[in-house]
């Protein structure tokens, strides 16, 4: 930082301490011009609440609750709204913080994002004002909602599609290799990606749910016209569509 002119904000300085599994706790501080900074349970990075255990609770949490309120705020002036400005209203006031980096939430399980999926079902009662305990399908039909876990896996792949093309970030090309067989076969005209070893040699750390494992994975499960869509825009309908009848048909 002094090199290229940077002072730090103590003041906006956080520690996050990310312990291994068979690593003590331990209460960590660094002391810096005269002042401490001790570590902390989570910090925000660009509204992103990262926590010590990478289990992204205080994030889904947080945005569960900001959710909520905003929810809360429609639910007041929702009876001098149409359905279509409702909809409106909760698509760019709602569904845009449910949408937000949620290829973070890939690795987690279905009852970890269960808050979220609740939000987007209460949204989904509000704009047609219906009550809640109601059965949610028909309406995220009608209104061309995917579910979340759709919604993240939709991310996840358009990510996927930019690294394969080469059109994406070079951090996620490096990430991204096509599949090449040892010999010809039919398989090698599927436009599979290559799957990486689930465990990197000399480390007893996993990469099961890693970009580089789950992106190849849910990549070759979809069907080959849709892996070989020629153009992102074009890629984007066909897997929406795809998920929409596959999450909601």
């Amino acid at each position: 930082m002094a090199t290229h002119h940077l002072k730090l904000n103590l003041d906006k300085t956080e520690l996050l301490f990310m312990p291994y599994k068979t690593s003590p706790l331990h209460d960590l501080s660094i002391t810096f011009d005269g002042t401490m900074v001790a570590a902390s349970r989570s910090a925000s990075n660009l509204g992103v609440v990262l926590d010590d255990h990478l289990d992204f609770k205080e994030h889904i949490r947080a945005t569960a609750w900001s959710c909520r309120f905003l929810l809360c705020n429609v639910r007041r002036i929702r009876p001098y709204l149409t359905t279509y400005s409702t909809q409106l209203l909760v698509q760019n006031m709602v569904t845009s913080h449910l949408v937000y980096c949620n290829s973070l939430l890939a690795s987690l399980p279905a009852c970890a994002i269960l808050p979220l999926q609740q939000i987007q079902n209460a949204a989904a009662q509000l704009v047609f004002n219906l009550p809640k305990f109601l059965h949610v399908t028909p309406l995220l039909r009608s209104l061309h909602w995917l579910p979340v876990a759709a919604r993240i896996r939709f991310k996840v792949l358009t990510l996927a599609y930019t690294a394969a093309n080469r059109t994406g970030p070079a951090y996620l090309q490096d990430l991204i290799q096509n599949y090449v067989p040892a010999r010809p076969l039919r398989s090698s005209t599927k436009g599979q990606l290559a799957l990486p070893p689930l465990r990197v040699k000399g480390s007893r750390s996993s990469r099961l749910w890693n970009f580089s494992t789950l992106a190849p994975q849910w990549w070759n499960e979809h069907p080959i016209p849709l892996r070989s869509t020629p153009t992102l825009p074009g890629f984007r309908r066909g897997l929406k569509t795809h998920l929409f009848r596959h999450h909601l048909d």
